[in-house]
């Protein structure tokens, strides 16, 4: 079975895109592990899969697998990536649709300049959202991990998030905190790790442990989730620029009601095909 795909970045998070509606794909996380595989596969962080929507209220179903196989409900470059992927591959004329995903319907938007706004929807902090294990929603919890106690902020950005503020980014415990933290049992399904500096009130840095992939250049739902935590301790303005090891996003919420707007750019990097 020969299959197509097309390899995409969105400031270093790298994919593998797969239109599946105008060809047989029954992805399996065997599968998926294979084409992730960097020595002898294609190579990427996540695969996305373009899928028929289920109900008429989207133009498309949005999947997306780690690199171990594992299913997740939400990637923010992804959906970038995603969004142009259809638009460049005439699949859509519109600039603007909403996508199906595992976690709800988002509306990614391209924009004059070629790069992608993406409505993230609203953040949920319930621990029970999340999923987190807590006896009550806080906007700080305690988490002993490694030998220490650390501070967190959690919060389900469509996958679940804990952030952590460090005062150095370059130095922050990332391979050290990271995987334990990922695999907490107070984190029935994992969590995706951030480690935020905040540089000033509209400016952070930062860097994100991924569940099912390891640290990576950028997460975009990372981001989102690391304002908006920041934004819930009164650290951090409604407009935010992050500045992540792959690139730069700029994330917006207006508001404890609002959604979460999320920018920044989506690349094709190559086409191809693969003997499976």
């Amino acid at each position: 079975m020969r299959l197509e795909f097309t390899k995409m970045q969105g400031i270093g998070n790298d994919f593998v895109v797969i239109d599946a509606i105008n060809q047989a794909v029954e992805m399996t996380p065997e599968l998926a592990r294979r084409l992730a595989d960097r020595r002898y596969g294609i190579g990427c962080d996540q695969i996305l899969l373009v899928e028929p929507p289920a109900s008429d209220a989207a133009a498309f179903r949005y999947r997306i697998l780690n690199a171990d196989g594992s299913e997740v409900g939400q990637c923010g470059n992804g959906a970038r990536c995603f969004a142009r992927y259809v638009r460049d591959k005439g699949l859509i004329e519109r600039d603007e649709f909403a996508v199906e995903t595992a976690s709800g319907v988002i509306v990614p938007k391209i924009l004059d300049d070629g790069s992608v706004q993406v409505d993230m929807g609203l953040p949920r902090f319930a621990p029970a959202d999340i999923p987190f294990i807590a006896d009550a929603e806080a906007p700080r919890y305690s988490l002993d991990v490694d030998g220490e106690t650390v501070e967190i902020g959690a919060v389900s950005m469509g996958n679940p998030h804990a952030v952590l503020q460090v005062d150095d980014i370059t130095a922050a415990p990332v391979e050290r905190l990271g995987p334990p933290l990922e695999r907490h049992p107070r984190f029935p399904e994992r969590v995706n790790v951030g480690f935020m500096q905040i540089i000033s009130p509209t400016h952070i840095r930062l860097r994100v442990y991924e569940r099912g992939a390891g640290e990576t250049l950028a997460c975009g739902s990372g981001a989102c989730a690391a304002v908006v935590i920041g934004q819930r301790w009164g650290l951090l303005d409604a407009t935010v620029t992050v500045d992540l090891p792959g690139g730069q996003l700029m994330i917006a919420r207006q508001g404890p009601e609002a959604h979460v707007l999320m920018s920044g750019p989506a690349t094709t990097v190559f086409e191809g095909t693969i003997d499976l």
